[in-house]
């Protein structure tokens, strides 16, 4: 009976999205090259649009399009105002009839977190899906320049590029009087532990904050044992807030037994909000001005303009 009922299910979306099609004939459409360099055939003026990642979320909101979004992911919780869309599942198990229920007339998907095969099943439903890249810093201010062409809000996305490019200019402005670069880890997962190392827009924000991290020698996103671990001798540990009950303790805790890492010895184990830096979105440059006050607290001393480094919320 399953493949009956998605047979039933593509010929009655199909067959509405041709006479939708049909009859917006007349509206105009442009052709966009997006960040994987495919062209796609979009609405000029997009009015309902699907974002198939938290972090798309966060673009279009950025830029003032919260009012255009039809639906969103599951952990899709920025800003608050958009939270009370309707969910299409998670960016990598999305819900392909919920999504098509809403009528979208533009998604927006992530280059490499987005399912491949959902994205053509769309396309064949005639719903265009634009994808933008996330995997560095520069590639999520392009993407912000990309999705306001789309979207029609160029003006704001060229603003916001221009702020966010400005914040970390004066990250790197501060930090130039940082004698040392400390060592790095940022430990994503315990059992086992998992960090990121090179090729990875986290390796990009504690280079770029002035850390060095020490699992840089391994690409994506290693995993080590304990054992491993140490042998890294970080020092300095980042550990994200991905589970919220507070887990994040009982990780620091189990590092504090071993007291000749320097992170332990030096008490400097620091927990961040993940989605500071684990989402790529406008606010990994709020995550970026966090790290680099951790690794050069010396720098930002009775700095004039503090309260300006990390009260700029996007």
């Amino acid at each position: 009976m399953e493949p009956l009922r998605h047979t039933i299910f593509f010929t009655l979306v199909t067959t509405l999205f041709l006479c939708a099609a049909g009859t917006a004939s007349a509206q105009p459409s442009r052709i966009l090259t997006d960040q994987t360099g495919r062209k796609v055939t979009v609405p000029a003026h997009p009015s309902r649009i699907i974002a198939l990642a938290p972090s798309a979320m966060e673009i279009v909101c950025a830029l003032g399009g919260r009012d255009r979004l039809v639906g969103r992911t599951r952990f899709s919780d920025h800003p608050p105002e958009a939270v009370d869309l309707p969910v299409v599942g998670s960016y990598v198990q999305l819900d392909v009839e919920k999504i098509a229920s809403l009528r979208p007339d533009l998604c927006i998907a992530l280059k490499d977190g987005t399912p491949y095969v959902t994205v053509q099943t769309l396309r064949r439903l005639h719903i265009p899906v634009f994808a933008v890249n996330n995997d560095s810093l520069d590639s999520v201010i392009q993407a912000i320049g990309l999705v306001g062409q789309v979207i029609n809000r160029p003006r704001e996305a060229a603003e916001v590029m221009a702020s966010l490019t400005h914040r970390i200019k004066k990250v790197q402005e501060r930090i130039a009087c940082a004698p040392t670069r400390p060592g790095v880890l940022y430990q994503i997962d315990s059992n086992p532990i998992i960090t990121a190392g090179q090729g990875t827009y986290i390796n990009e924000l504690i280079t770029l904050a002035g850390g060095r991290n020490v699992a840089a020698a391994f690409t994506g996103y290693p995993r080590f044992s304990m054992e491993q671990a140490l042998t890294l001798m970080p020092e300095v540990i980042i550990i994200p807030s991905m589970d919220r009950s507070g887990a994040w303790k009982e990780t620091a805790a189990t590092w504090q037994q071993w007291t000749h890492i320097p992170a332990v010895r030096q008490h400097r184990i620091q927990q961040v909000n993940s989605d500071l830096f684990d989402r790529p979105s406008p606010r990994m440059v709020d995550g970026l001005e966090i790290l680099a006050r951790i690794l050069h607290p010396e720098c930002f001393e009775k700095s004039a303009d503090s309260t300006q480094m990390t009260g700029n919320k996007k």
